[in-house]
């Protein structure tokens, strides 16, 4: 058997052994938005320690562990912390955790980060619908032998956020008066930020913000069938644009000041993905 395979299945037992929850929407909690899974109707919590070979997130201010319970009427997994390719896992490791999302049966995969901002006239705590994605600059989670009970060799990616769950989030942004930009997201390995002349790269690109994260998890997702939606919380200017030096606490900070908005987004567009029958 494929190793990563017999390693996703090992978690995938390991999870079954102590959760028979069924998710349908499964969502990736980021910087700022970790405690919204105390929000929810929870279920159970399952640490990401007590899964044997499970990799575990090592940033601060994410927790680690999957929360399970509902949004509404919705079942749902949230995964409150993510693991970062720049923490020093392989990237198989690093989407390990939404094909074991997909595995317990989530059909919808929901992401969310914290990104730079490099569109013109963003601002830091503007929220933005991602809908497309630049994942050249980090090896894909696909690189090696296909895991053909995941999905095809060579996945069309030509519709990696679908377009119905944008149009429920653009409905959700209206009916609760929240703005909200559309743009393409650009991942980088990080842990550093970027110089200037990167960030002038990725707007030649055609990328509206940048991160460190996500492209990737779409990748995996996306080769598992999934139906895939993101947003960024747009936490901060990008190098060369803002006119201060950049760290982590400045992105952590504006996250957590967007948090409300952004948990209310959230909620809406779940509610109203579980009300889609066509999805």
């Amino acid at each position: 058997m494929n190793e990563v395979y017999e390693k996703l299945m090992k978690c995938y037992e390991g999870v079954r052994k102590k959760i028979d929850f069924i998710p349908k929407v499964a969502l990736v909690l980021g910087s700022g938005l970790g405690d919204y899974a105390d929000t929810i109707r929870v279920e159970a919590t399952l640490d990401y320690h007590d899964i044997e070979g499970f990799p575990v997130s090592t940033v601060p201010g994410h927790k680690g562990r999957f929360i399970f319970g509902y949004v509404g009427d919705v079942p749902v997994v949230c995964m409150q912390g993510r693991v970062h390719y720049y923490e020093g896992y392989a990237m198989t490791d690093v989407v390990l955790p939404i094909r074991l999302m997909k595995l317990m049966g989530a059909e919808v995969l929901f992401l969310t980060n914290a990104a730079g901002g490099i569109k013109q006239g963003m601002q830091a705590g503007d929220l933005m619908m991602i809908t497309g994605q630049i994942a050249s600059f980090v090896p894909s989670p696909l690189i090696g032998a296909n895991i053909e009970e995941l999905g095809p060799r060579f996945p069309d990616m030509s519709e990696i956020y679908n377009k119905d769950l944008q149009k429920i989030i653009r409905r959700a942004a209206v009916e609760l008066d929240i703005p909200i930009q559309e743009g393409t997201y650009l991942q980088l390995t990080g842990p550093n930020f970027e110089t200037p002349q990167e960030i002038t790269m990725c707007r030649t690109l055609g990328a509206d913000a940048v991160g460190m994260s996500t492209a990737c998890e779409a990748v995996a997702a996306n080769h598992m069938g999934m139906k895939i939606c993101g947003i960024s919380c747009i936490s901060n200017l990008a190098c060369g644009i803002s006119p201060v030096p950049l760290c982590h606490e400045e992105v952590q900070e504006t996250a957590d000041r967007t948090a409300p908005l952004f948990q209310q987004l959230v909620s809406r567009v779940i509610t109203l993905i579980g009300e889609g029958s066509s999805l």
